[in-house]
């Protein structure tokens, strides 16, 4: 055992971790060395395995030692983006086979390449977009996405259900492939796009279905994309063990969700707020205020969201300076 002398803190403390005992340490609420950090932004690569590998290597490990590799969806689900104008556009989606497509192969190569470099003791997650974001990306816009579903509820259906087959299918990949887990980032789950009712046929099944592919992660973190109205009482259940989303700007706080969901947490910092813009002593008081919300346990201490790509690195090499001092709770 170690003393943790830091700011008058006198008690013993957790022996130095690895990153992954570090993490898996917060998802089941022990005591930890220190709390786990993790933050991110788009790297946006030439469209290979090897350079998202690469990319995720400098960022999360020789730049900012995070627990966590956070492996960027920077290769795009291989439909064409803002494509869809009619309703029949939407009997396009297609069965993918694995092993020839590249969104398939190349994102399992990054994590192949990740697990080499990194051996056991990193977490690795790739960054997933549920059926429902996918289909909202291959859109023109979120209003034709709309219409067509309650125009033609039965051919939207159809497409949502062979996304999230293939969804499945690259989860169960990737983690055969060496992740701990995914990052499933979910859209639409905002009642600023759609109401309650409407998520639940168009949102939450394929979700569960996709989800399905990480029954063997331990590490599946829900990320519920939004910057108002979350529906978070829709996805409390689903089979993830961490939930993040933007806290500090859509709510529910930290301290509201520990109320309503025994998973870990991940949260605390806003990511367009003082960890994209400092000064320290805001990001330091955030950091704080998250400990103080959760009792520091259960917590993984991160961005509610993708900082800005354009970030100034040194408010980013502040924050992981100050996960070494926080002072956790007895």
């Amino acid at each position: 055992m170690v003393l943790r002398g830091d700011r008058g803190l006198h008690s013993l403390a957790v022996e130095e971790m690895s990153r992954t005992e570090r993490v898996m340490a917060a998802v089941r609420g022990e005591p930890l060395d220190r709390l786990p950090i993790v933050f991110w932004h788009h790297f946006r690569p030439e469209g290979s395995g090897r350079a998202m590998a690469e990319a995720t290597l400098r960022f999360f490990d020789d730049e900012f030692d995070l627990d966590i590799a956070k492996v960027m969806p920077d290769l795009p689900y291989p439909f064409p983006q803002r494509s869809i104008r009619s309703v029949d556009d939407w009997r396009l989606f297609e069965q993918i086979d694995p092993a020839r497509s590249r969104y398939f192969t190349q994102r399992a190569e990054a994590v192949q390449i990740l697990r080499d470099e990194l051996g056991f003791d990193t977490p690795i997650v790739m960054t997933v977009f549920s059926p429902l974001a996918e289909a909202m990306y291959a859109a023109t816009d979120q209003d034709t996405f709309l219409a067509h579903a309650q125009e033609a509820p039965v051919v939207v259906h159809e497409a949502l259900s062979i996304v999230a087959e293939n969804l499945r299918a690259h989860i169960r990949d990737v983690i055969a492939a060496g992740a701990d887990g995914v990052f499933f980032a979910i859209q639409g789950c905002t009642r600023s796009i759609m109401p309650d009712a409407q998520y639940r046929e168009f949102g939450r099944p394929y979700d569960l279905m996709a989800l399905q592919g990480g029954i063997n992660g331990w590490l599946n973190i829900l990320h519920v994309h939004g910057d108002r109205d979350l529906m978070f009482d829709q996805v409390l259940d689903y089979p993830v063990q961490v939930l993040s989303w933007s806290d500090r700007l859509a709510g529910p706080s930290l301290r509201e969700a520990r109320m309503m969901t025994s998973k870990c947490l991940m949260g605390g910092w806003h990511e367009f707020g003082p960890l994209a813009n400092g000064p320290e002593d805001r990001i330091r008081t955030e950091a704080e205020d998250a400990i103080a919300q959760t009792g520091g346990r259960k917590l993984i201490l991160a961005n509610g969201c993708s900082v800005p790509d354009e970030t100034d690195h040194q408010w980013l090499h502040v924050a992981r300076e100050i996960a070494e001092d926080l002072v956790l709770p007895d």
